[in-house]
């Protein structure tokens, strides 16, 4: 009967060893009690809680977490109606204040998180909500960790999901879209028809620069063979003179003929004349080239040499016609 007693003894002290004996895993901590009054936090290992006198409390999760902002209707600033969700990340750095600084912490954090976002929302305009996404979720976090810190938690992130607004703004954002896009693509063109009238302008200017250079270039130089040619007759003219004065008459007699020919051969060119009417007689033309060669013979040093008779000239004949 003994040996019974004190197995059944053994047993009971076995029992309440092992209820005593508590297993905390990684990344929890357990809320040790003493008859309802928070004593310690059991870290995570083997810890021993004397039964019936002490109990787990609250097994808290100190690993991050993420916390789903359910999808809710938000009217913005300029009364446009928008639907939100998001995500809070956040972690428990205090045990004891998580278990009994609040209720339910989750839905706590959910509350808070929401009720900012429609107060950060609600005081921008539709535009902003779209566009700065990066300035809402750090407006959330601060406010949203600020609240939280009495609880001994940390938000270390909010982040807005997806932002959409209804189907009749999404069109007339879609036609403002293109209408700003097209109105770039006129501007644009509009600027590159104004560059390349400016530079065809430029190079227009540039050309009439150059051919009025050209043509003053041209004109002096035309100017200057002029003038050289006027200094050259002005001083065979000159030469015929002094040959004059000095009594030579075949100088004369050359200056005669040179403007004799010239004469002829400009008759000659005329594309109107078929027939040659000479004002002079032939034998005074065949006088003038007499002149001519003995003006040649002299410049040549030959003027011993015999003159044509007069008696050897030929008369030649000249078609006439009548006017």
């Amino acid at each position: 009967m003994l040996t019974i007693f004190m197995t059944a003894l053994a047993v009971l002290a076995l029992l309440f060893v092992m209820m005593g004996v508590k297993i905390v895993r990684q990344g929890y901590r357990y809320t040790i009690e003493h008859f309802g009054r928070f004593v310690r936090v059991a870290e995570p290992g083997f810890n021993y809680v004397t039964p019936f006198f002490y109990r787990v409390g609250h097994r808290i999760n100190m690993m991050e977490q993420v916390l789903d902002i359910p999808g809710q209707e938000i009217i913005t600033k300029d009364n446009a109606m928008v639907a939100v969700d998001g995500v809070v990340f956040f972690q428990v750095l205090d045990a004891a204040k998580a278990a009994y600084e609040v209720s339910d912490l989750y839905l706590a954090i959910m509350a808070l998180s929401t009720t900012n976002l429609r107060t950060v929302m609600g005081s921008m305009d539709l535009d902003e909500t779209l566009s700065k996404r990066d300035e809402i979720n750090t407006r959330l976090l601060a406010v949203v960790d600020n609240a939280t810190e009495n609880w001994g938690v940390k938000i270390t992130r909010v982040e807005l999901r997806d932002i959409r607004p209804p189907q009749d703004i999404v069109n007339a954002m879609t036609r403002q879209m293109k209408a700003e896009r097209e109105k770039r693509a006129v501007i644009l063109e509009a600027e590159g028809s104004r560059q390349s009238a400016i530079l065809r302008a430029e190079g227009e200017k540039q050309s009439a620069i150059l051919s009025a250079e050209g043509s003053r270039e041209a004109a002096f130089r035309e100017a200057e063979a002029r003038e050289r040619a006027a200094q050259a007759e002005a001083s065979a003219t000159k030469a015929v003179s002094d040959a004059i004065e000095s009594g030579s008459s075949q100088a004369i007699n050359y200056f005669i003929a040179q403007k004799y020919v010239e004469a002829v051969a400009e008759f000659a060119r005329s594309p109107n004349a078929k027939t040659i009417l000479f004002p002079v007689e032939a034998t005074q033309l065949i006088g003038t080239l007499g002149g001519i060669g003995e003006l040649a013979k002299v410049a040549f040093g030959n003027d011993s040499a015999p003159k044509p008779s007069s008696k050897n000239k030929t008369a030649p004949t000249v078609p006439s016609s009548n006017p």
